[in-house]
C-alpha cells in the first residue's frame, strides 16, 4: 500500500504543535512530534483581541515547524488554529502573519470541526474503536466534549472553557489559597451544572439506552493536559506513547494529583516528574477540569489517549506544496 508522509501544525492557545506522519490507508504512523508554548492567548480574554508579542512567538514557531517537516520530507503541510483564532476580533493579523512567515495558509476550524476531528483522530486506536465513549479534549481556550461509538457521534459541543482562559479568569496566589482552590472548583461545579449537564447529559442516556450491550460509557481524555497527568502517573522523563496511553487514572488518583498540584509553588511544579515546566502553571486548572468533570458525570476512571486532531487532520489530504520556504 501507497505510504505518504504528512505533517499538521496545531495552533493551539497556550502551545503550538507538530505532527509529521506516514499514514497508510487510515493507519497514522508518527515520525516526529513537537510542541513549543508560544501562549498565544495571552492577555487575550479580556478584550478578545490577540496581541503582537504572541502573534509574533506563534508565527516564527509555526515558521520553524514547517521548516522541520520539509526536511522530514512531508508531502504536504496543514496549518490549522483553534479557540483563540476563531473568537479573536483580530484573527486576520494571526493568520497573515503565520503565511508571512511559513508560505503557508492557515484553517481556522469551528468548534464542531475541533471536536469531530479530536473524536476521529482517538479512534484510530484500535482499543478504542468501538467503545462508547465520552472524549473529553481540554485545550488552552476551549474544551470539547464529544460522546459516540466507533464512526459515529451522538453529541459534540465546544465550550469556552480552558486551562489558559480559565487561569486568566480566576488568577491565584502561588501557591494558590485553600479559598482559591476552593473557588475554582465550585465555579467548574457551577458551570458544568448549569450549562454543560443540561445538552450533555440526555445525549449520554440515549447512548445507553441504544447501546446497552457495550456496556456504560468511557471517560477518554486528550489534549496537552491529559497527557501531562498520564505521563505525571508514569514519572516519565520523556514523551513515551505506549505508556502514557496505558494510564488508567481513578477519580481518587486525579483528586489527589489535584490536591497536590495546588498545594505546590510554582517552582516545586516545575521539578515534578512528567510534567513540562512550561506547563506548571496551566496543569492547575486542566486537572481541576477533569476532577469536576468526573465528579459531576459520575465517572470511576480516565483513560488518556494522545491522538485527537491532528492524527484526524492528516487522514484528510491538502494541496500544499512542502517545497519552497517563504
Amino acid at each position: 500500500m501507497h505510504v505518504e508522509r504528512r505533517a499538521v501544525i496545531d495552533v493551539g492557545t497556550n502551545s503550538i504543535k507538530l505532527l509529521v506522519a506516514d499514514l497508510s490507508g487510515r493507519v497514522v504512523r508518527p515520525v516526529s512530534e513537537q510542541s513549543h508554548q508560544t501562549r498565544l492567548g495571552e492577555g487575550f480574554f479580556r478584550d478578545r483581541r490577540l496581541k503582537a508579542g504572541p502573534i509574533a512567538r506563534t508565527a516564527e514557531a509555526v515558521a520553524r515547524f514547517a521548516r522541520t517537516a520539509r526536511t522530514l520530507g512531508a508531502e504536504s503541510i496543514r496549518v490549522v488554529a483553534t479557540s483563540a483564532a476563531r473568537e479573536a476580533l483580530n484573527g486576520e493579523e494571526l493568520t497573515a502573519a503565520i503565511t508571512r512567515a511559513s508560505g503557508l495558509p492557515v484553517e481556522v476550524i469551528s468548534g464542531e470541526q475541533e471536536a469531530d476531528w479530536a473524536f476521529q483522530g482517538v479512534t484510530t486506536d484500535p482499543a478504542l474503536a468501538a467503545d462508547p465513549l465520552l472524549l473529553l479534549d481540554v485545550g488552552g481556550g476551549s474544551t470539547e466534549f464529544i460522546l459516540g461509538q466507533g464512526g459515529h457521534t451522538d453529541f459534540r459541543e465546544s465550550f469556552p472553557l480552558g486551562t489558559v482562559r480559565l487561569l486568566e479568569q480566576m488568577p491565584h496566589s502561588d501557591p494558590p489559597t485553600e479559598a482559591e482552590q476552593a473557588a475554582c472548583l465550585g465555579w467548574l461545579q457551577t458551570y458544568l451544572t448549569e450549562t454543560v449537564q443540561p445538552r450533555l447529559e440526555p445525549a449520554m442516556r440515549r447512548e445507553t439506552r441504544l447501546h446497552p450491550r457495550h456496556g456504560q460509557v468511557r471517560l477518554v481524555g486528550t489534549g496537552g493536559t491529559a497527557t501531562i497527568l498520564g505521563a505525571m502517573e508514569a514519572r516519565l522523563e520523556a514523551f513515551d506513547r505506549e505508556r502514557i496511553e496505558a494510564a488508567r487514572l481513578s477519580r481518587e488518583q486525579v483528586r489527589r494529583r489535584r490536591e497536590q498540584l495546588w498545594s505546590l509553588p510554582l517552582a516545586q511544579r516545575r521539578l515534578l516528574p512528567g510534567l513540562p515546566p512550561n506547563r506548571a502553571d496551566v496543569i492547575l486548572t486542566g486537572v481541576a477540569i477533569y476532577e469536576t468533570v468526573m465528579e459531576r458525570f459520575g465517572f470511576q476512571e480516565l483513560k488518556v489517549s494522545t491522538r485527537g486532531l491532528r492524527f484526524a487532520a492528516l487522514l484528510n489530504p491538502v494541496a500544499v506544496s512542502p517545497s519552497v520556504d517563504p
